[in-house]
């Protein structure tokens, strides 16, 4: 009998152990890779606001050229949709992708309403302007509205922008539109 109990003890404790490893590898499969920071996500916006007033518009940077056209600040990470010289440019700050085009001039060679962006997150109004490093580069936002910081282990070429700034850009940029990207 002493024999008989302590096998079924041991097959109990070997059913245990593996229904735990079981469990353990499912939640781990359904964990996101990098769970998100919102501490580290809302300051951003916060931070570039302050350094702006609303009620002043934020000029368009020198030497991006002349007419109709979108301008894109890497460096202060923000695009202006310049149209007809009477009206002010809109303007709205943005969110890079991991990848960066050079500076200069670009047309707007592809648009998407919605798709998958390269960090598998859904999005809409994809306005694909240049190419770098082997990654499509263009405009989009995310359709949950969001515009983290993407993550620096990934090559993307998303700009991201919030969904009411991208309804702009896509009634903006189309087909053969000029882009200009300064430093």
């Amino acid at each position: 009998m002493a024999r008989s109990s302590s096998g079924i003890v041991a097959g109990l404790t070997a059913a245990a152990v593996a229904v735990v490893g079981f469990l353990g590898y499912q939640a781990s499969a359904t964990a996101p890779a990098h769970p998100p920071k919102a501490a580290a996500q809302e300051p951003a916006p916060a931070a570039s606001q302050a350094k702006q007033d609303p009620a002043k518009p934020v000029p368009v940077p020198e030497g991006s050229g002349t007419g109709v056209r979108v301008v894109y600040s890497v460096g202060q990470k923000r695009v202006w949709l310049v149209g007809d010289p009477a009206q002010e440019p809109k303007s709205f700050a943005v969110m890079p992708s991991t990848v960066h085009p050079k500076a200069g001039t670009y047309m707007v060679g592809s648009r998407s309403g919605s798709v998958t962006g390269s960090d598998g997150v859904p999005i809409e109004h994809v306005v694909r302007f240049a190419t770098a490093e082997g990654v499509a580069v263009g405009f989009s936002a995310r359709t949950d509205g969001a515009t983290p910081e993407p993550d620096p282990n990934k090559k993307t070429g998303g700009i991201r922008m919030t969904r009411a700034d991208g309804d702009a850009m896509w009634a903006f940029a189309t087909i053969a539109s000029k882009v200009v990207v300064v430093p």
